[in-house]
């Protein structure tokens, strides 16, 4: 699987530019990259000088055109995904539609519905994580807020297919004529249960792309007082995903030292900024050209005239990503013999106590941090205990479980 970096940021931060930015600049090292984006009307591929030649396809279903340096730039057609798809899926439930009286749709009289452009991406994701002859993916995503729901969305969408459409109930199909005999009504088509498992299927490979070691985050943000509480609540929810933000952009940073009063204050407000995020992570910073970036030499300006805030450790090298680091698990820590509990830490970077919420449902644990949600199973020897606290400190919830006697095993 190649190295996919996801770039998102609050609107109007210029991720998409700094996604070009950043694919141009690894492409002009010798890196084969594809760059995949889904925004209208095409900007990727008018910034990175994309050619009008014919498309190739670089994996089965997503088709590219060559920019400069060799860059390939792959763009995401919401509209024909959801018309191809919701073709497709009338033609596998025609009986049962015929059975209804219902008269199916043509391809031509279809428009994308809201949400059409979350599935087509991640469709888009998972096939360009197939794609031979790539080192490098960078994902142009939509921005911050819109981008963790539909990262999220795979595991959810799961979940709800695993309780509504359980696969045991399918061992049951061979008593389905008979119950439709008892209950006089028809009962659920095959089919249901095999688009069922087709999805889940699918959605799982979507799933293992985002949950890769492979798999990183960009956060790209024109440093401010509003910039730093959006990109505090995107960590917070990248880490309730458990995505690493490998760096935040400091995009559009005005140069230090100006006569003008009115640049002066602007420029140390950033750097501010800036130097806040860069005790948190590594900062890389891009120079505000003057202008609206335009084709690939700007790009390249782009690149060429970032910094590194934290090059004495080695985490970055420019705008160009190093290889991914492993990604951490969240850690039980086994304090039976002092305190007579489990602790499990769950990484919480800048997160609010008053924020913070937390139920346990069953074998599940309903999180919930700002505005984000996620329900996450528990680990085997915590189903087995109960939850007895939690406590923030130094921006990680340490939950404590406490076994329960009646599940726990018994030692002599």
């Amino acid at each position: 699987m190649p190295h996919t970096l996801l770039i998102t940021g609050p609107g109007g931060s210029g991720r998409t530019t700094v996604a070009a930015a950043t694919a141009l600049a690894a492409a002009r090292q010798g890196r084969r990259v594809l760059l995949l984006s889904g925004d209208v009307g095409d900007p990727a591929g008018a910034l990175t000088g994309e050619t009008a030649g014919e498309a190739e396809e670089v994996a089965p279903g997503l088709r590219a055109t060559t920019a400069a340096h060799g860059l390939r730039v792959a763009r995401v057609d919401s509209g024909e995904e959801f018309r191809e798809e919701l073709v497709a899926l009338q033609e596998r439930g025609s009986t049962l539609l015929g059975m209804l009286g219902a008269r199916p749709l043509g391809a031509e009289e279809l428009t994308e519905l809201p949400g059409a452009e979350q599935f087509a991406l991640l469709r888009a994701l998972r096939r360009a994580a197939t794609a031979p002859r790539t080192d490098l993916v960078v994902v142009d995503l939509p921005p911050l807020h819109q981008a963790l729901a539909t990262l999220a969305l795979p595991a959810q969408l799961r979940r709800y297919l695993a309780r509504l459409l359980p696969a045991e109930r399918q061992a049951a199909r061979a008593l389905r004529p008979v119950l439709a005999q008892l209950a006089g009504v028809p009962m659920p088509a095959q089919w249901l249960y095999e688009a069922a498992a087709r999805w889940d299927e699918e959605l799982a490979a979507v799933q293992a792309v985002v949950e890769a070691d492979t798999t990183e985050v960009r956060l790209v943000a024109e440093p401010g007082p509003a910039a730093a509480d959006a990109v505090r609540l995107g960590r917070l929810g990248f880490a309730l995903q458990q995505l690493p933000v490998a760096a935040v952009v400091a995009n559009r940073t005005l140069p230090q030292g100006s006569a003008d009063p009115w640049l002066a204050g602007l420029a140390a407000e950033q750097e501010k900024c800036a130097a806040q995020w860069a005790g948190e992570l590594p900062v890389i910073r891009l120079p505000h050209l003057g202008r609206a970036p335009r084709g690939p030499q700007d790009l390249a300006l782009l690149a060429d005239g970032a910094t590194d805030t934290d090059a004495d450790t080695g985490a970055t090298d420019g705008l160009v990503p190093p290889p991914p680091a492993p990604r951490p698990a969240w850690a039980v820590e086994d304090r039976l013999a002092e305190d007579g509990v489990l602790v499990w830490v769950v990484p919480l970077p800048g997160a609010h106590k008053r924020e913070l919420d937390l139920i346990r449902r069953g074998d599940e644990l309903l999180l919930t941090a700002g505005p984000y949600r996620r329900i996450v199973p528990l680990p085997a020897a915590l189903r087995r205990c109960t939850v007895s606290g939690a406590a923030l400190a130094e921006d990680a919830l340490r939950i404590r479980f406490t076994p329960d006697p009646g599940l726990w095993p018994r030692t002599r």
